[in-house]
């Protein structure tokens, strides 16, 4: 498959395309595969009537507009848009949402954890690390305790892609405390900060997270290079041992034209790209960028599913004809 995308405004966004069927679970349509990672997308506009919990792998879910909280026997985290929010494998949980929301979750097939380039040899986060403890945010108990938050007794189990209903006979929410080293947490997107150069830096320095097969990436509003010849638009460029996939958030993309908020492209492995014609030029000068976006490289290829075939933005490709 050649680079694609969903564009928006003008084009079928996914905020115009997602599912809007209900809840978080519901919603959701897996656009992108591959043994370690699946993307899903969803336009949920009501919260979850039941427990859930993904046997298959840890999620993050970027929040690209919306705002509730996720409850779990650990405890509650609250989330706004342009978050990302973790939950571990397994673990029951439901979404409560304040309204409609645009998510896109990564399912990772292998557990998702900070960079091990972030991590001091004891295992906490190191100074050279572009985010702190600080910045996480973890579950607390509201006032009244877990029974307060009256969980659902249903809980849905998704195993092996198979979903299977369990009726609990007691609260699950109905804990004395928790140990372990897995939580639930919440992170801002604009905590991320990532290294500055004089001249262009390679993607690895927007690296967020991390698995076996696959790295999730931010970028963030920040300085650009400050050589005196630098050039800040990035070059053209091939990955030939990833697939590239950018989910764009807001603010004006240097290396794109005609690309807004809640579009998603492809660039799949060895595949030549770079920047739009003209953006070269048009960066020179500059010095900040105020583009905000998600980006997820994997080691094995990634496989379209119909639901990314069925809002692919077909002139794309030509789109660096001059």
């Amino acid at each position: 498959m050649s680079a694609s995308s969903v564009q928006a405004p003008g084009a079928r966004s996914l905020a115009q395309t997602a599912s809007t069927i209900g809840s978080p679970l519901l919603s959701r349509q897996l656009f992108f595969t591959n043994p370690d990672i699946g993307v899903w997308l969803g336009r949920p506009t009501e919260s979850e009537p039941t427990l859930v919990a993904n046997a298959d792998g840890d999620e993050l879910t970027f929040v690209h507009q919306g705002s509730g909280r996720v409850e779990s026997p650990l405890g509650v985290v609250p989330f706004n848009d342009k978050d990302y929010v973790y939950v571990p494998q397994a673990l029951p949980h439901r979404w409560q949402l304040d309204g409609p929301a645009l998510l896109m979750t990564m399912e990772a097939r292998s557990p998702l954890r900070v960079p091990k380039q972030y991590r001091a040899p004891e295992g906490q986060l190191s100074m050279y690390a572009p985010y702190t403890h600080h910045d996480f945010v973890e579950p607390v108990w509201p006032e009244g305790g877990a029974e307060s938050l009256e969980a659902p007794r249903r809980v849905i189990v998704q195993s092996g892609g198979m979903l299977t209903a369990f009726e609990m006979s007691h609260d699950p929410f109905d804990v004395v405390g928790w140990d372990g080293q897995m939580w639930p947490f919440a992170f801002p997107i604009l905590a991320f900060q990532p290294k500055t150069g004089a001249v262009h830096l390679p993607p690895t320095i927007h690296t967020t997270f991390a698995g076996n097969g696959y790295v999730v990436c931010s970028f963030v509003p920040r300085v650009v290079d400050f050589g005196k010849d630098a050039i800040p638009c990035p070059y053209p460029h091939s990955s030939p041992d990833c697939d590239e996939v950018l989910f764009y958030v807001e603010g004006n993309f240097t290396s794109r034209k005609g690309v807004g908020p809640a579009s998603i492209t492809l660039h799949p492995r060895g595949l030549p790209h770079g920047p739009h014609p003209g953006t070269y030029e048009a960066s020179i000068g500059t010095t900040r960028t105020d583009e905000l976006a998600v980006m997820i490289d994997t080691f094995k290829p990634l496989a379209p599913t119909r639901h990314a075939a069925a809002v692919e933005e077909r002139a794309y490709n030509t789109s660096w004809v001059r």
